[in-house]
């Protein structure tokens, strides 16, 4: 068997690691680049977003007749007083939907809007 034997010279010394060091320059440079686009980002959102506020356009705004519920009352019962030449499951469908009816449930005293189309 043989053996094999390493002189110093073959092997290579270990490099010492350097050390990033930033100066006090280095740093606002840094930071400062680390800022722009969220400055960009700041300055896009005020020019976008406030010409909407400021353009002086009327919005419009709807108006819906109300009905309240009384004792006894249904979902059934008011489809068929305001429009009672229609079919009940489609004006109680845009009932529920207008009011954000879950289940159906109603309480006494509470205040229905009614559809535009079924309020003339």
């Amino acid at each position: 068997m043989s053996t094999i034997t390493f002189s110093d010279a073959a092997v290579l010394p270990a490099r010492p690691a350097t050390k990033l060091r930033l100066t006090v320059r280095g740093r606002r440079v840094v930071l400062a680049l680390a800022a722009v686009p969220l400055a960009v980002g700041i300055a896009f959102a005020a020019l976008s977003g406030g010409s909407a506020m400021a353009s002086g356009e009327q919005v419009a705004t709807a108006s819906f007749a109300t009905v309240t519920v009384m004792p006894g009352d249904t979902l059934w019962s008011i489809a068929e007083g305001i429009a009672p030449g229609a079919d009940p499951r489609e004006v109680i469908g845009d009932i529920t939907r207008l009011n954000l009816l879950r289940g159906g449930a109603l309480q006494i005293g509470q205040e229905l809007a009614i559809p535009a189309q079924y309020s003339e």
